[in-house]
């Protein structure tokens, strides 16, 4: 199986599978194409065949060479400020239909816009100054410091730089525990994003896979026995601040003594992925707390999630003497290289660090407040109408039937796995969006159902039976 959870998604292709590319085909291992849909080998859980979603190449602005008197004619720019016009429309109708995956599209960066003129890079260490001198290092430690004081963490004690995505967090986080230990064996569970597992592939790491409950939260006993079965070597454990699928939180606090209790003590490291919730749980009452005050090895989010930045980015913050013990001088730079990547976007940094200013942790609490009240009312809603659902404590991740019609999933942009799908309510997602796509997904199933007595299929594997509203668990 190859992508995210979004593999759901199809659309009608070209006609011919000769329009692949053969490396493509490869590289994904399709079967071909099936009623116009691009199918994958393999099965989900469900059993239901993967479906991909539409082959780029078909669909793709070609880059043409310009023409000798287009310096004086201008059609070349005329013609590349139409395509422009027209992709801006699709954005805005993209945007306007998106619920399945975790962005915040809720912002205005306008007073940033004077910016774009520069190539600002923050190659290095964020905390020593390379010799290049258009970067944005004031601002990134700046932000750095906004996250290390959330995660009780001191100025003097931590080390952090801001990502290229959610991805590069977790491959930083259980980079660093591998050189902590590297004989440890990685902890995953199930449900874990992908992005855990391709780190174990690229680390050549031995990696245990536990079992989740229903919820999507880690299995705790199935994690302590395996954990004993290796008693003789370190644990690296990845524990999900939210899910990808479920927006399940791992029990940090009950981790932490089952590794302590089975003769673990400072022989693990805890890397905690919160992608999205790792900036939301702070302000959620009553919820447990992501601290460095307890023995955890590093924490990462996501800067395009709940934060809301344009671009793709993450913070990731570790302990200072981690980082020490791996790190090194590079006279080129000037700086220390202990990052993933060399060059690092330096307006990433610019638009977090606007943010964080605009918003403070008041602002970020109204609105996780109004994800939380809006979640409820989606879930509320679905089930009135007969849907089964499951929203997670602590979670604004509404989870439900899959939709038959894949057009559907395309139009509203839903993450699919098996027979289920999502909904991840963001503060750019109001309740008349919830309504006009819950009206919407009402009237689409009395079609798909329309000859059952009870239209709704059972989901009582992927959400309990508890939750599910087929006829068999009705009853």
């Amino acid at each position: 199986m190859v992508g995210s959870v979004g593999n759901g998604c199809s659309v009608v292709l070209e006609e011919k599978r000769a329009e692949l590319l053969p490396e493509e085909l490869d590289h994904h291992q399709h079967e071909g194409v099936a009623n116009g849909k691009l199918v994958a080998n393999g099965v989900t859980n469900g059993g239901k065949k993967m479906v991909l979603g539409r082959n780029m190449h078909t669909m793709c602005f070609a880059v043409k060479e310009p023409e000798s008197d287009d310096e004086f004619t201008g059609e070349r720019e005329a013609f590349m400020a139409s395509v422009l016009a027209k992709y801006r429309k699709t954005l805005v109708e993209r945007t306007n239909h998106h619920l399945g995956y975790p962005y915040n599209m809720d912002f205005d960066y306008e007073a940033l816009s004077q910016l774009q003129y520069f190539c600002i890079n923050n190659l290095g260490d964020p905390f020593i100054e390379s010799n290049y001198g258009v970067h944005s290092r004031q601002f990134e430690v700046g932000v750095l410091d906004w996250f290390a004081r959330l995660w009780e963490l001191e100025k003097h004690e931590y080390w952090g730089y801001i990502t290229n995505c959610g991805t590069e967090g977790n491959l930083h986080g259980i980079l660093v525990g591998r050189e902590t230990f590297p004989e440890g064996i990685l902890y995953a569970s199930t449900e874990s994003h992908y992005s855990v597992f391709k780190a174990a592939r690229m680390y050549r790491m031995q990696c245990v896979k536990v079992d989740t409950l229903i919820s999507g939260e880690i299995d705790c006993r199935d994690f302590q026995a395996k954990l004993l079965q290796n008693k003789d070597k370190p644990a690296i454990l990845n524990v999900n601040i939210g899910t990808t699928v479920k927006g399940a939180v791992d029990d940090l606090d009950l981790l932490i003594q089952i590794l302590e209790e089975s003769g673990f003590k400072d022989r693990f490291y805890i890397h905690c992925d919160g992608a999205l919730f790792g900036l939301m749980m702070p302000f959620v009452k009553r919820a447990p707390k992501v601290t460095f005050k307890k023995p955890i090895g590093s924490v990462s989010v996501s800067g395009h999630k709940f934060v809301g930045c344009p671009m793709p980015c993450g913070v990731q913050i570790t302990r200072l003497s981690h980082i020490n013990a791996f790190s090194s001088n590079v006279e080129y730079l000037a700086s220390r290289d202990a990052t993933i990547m060399g060059s690092r976007n330096g307006h990433a940094p610019l638009f977090l660090w606007y943010t964080l200013n605009t918003k403070g942790y008041r602002g970020f609490q109204k609105q996780v407040q109004k994800c939380l009240r809006n979640a409820h009312y989606l879930k509320d809603r679905l089930i009135a109408a007969g849907i089964s659902a499951m929203l997670n404590q602590l979670s604004s991740t509404v989870v439900f039937e899959r939709p038959k019609d894949d057009e559907f999933v395309r139009r509203w942009q839903l993450a699919c796995e098996g027979n289920i799908a999502h909904v991840v309510v963001m503060p750019s997602v109001s309740i008349e969006k919830l309504d006009e796509f819950v009206d919407e997904l009402v009237e689409k199933r009395s079609n798909w159902y329309h000859e059952l007595m009870n239209p709704s299929p059972c989901i009582a594997a992927d959400i309990g039976q508890d939750k599910c509203l087929c006829a068999l668990h009705m009853k």
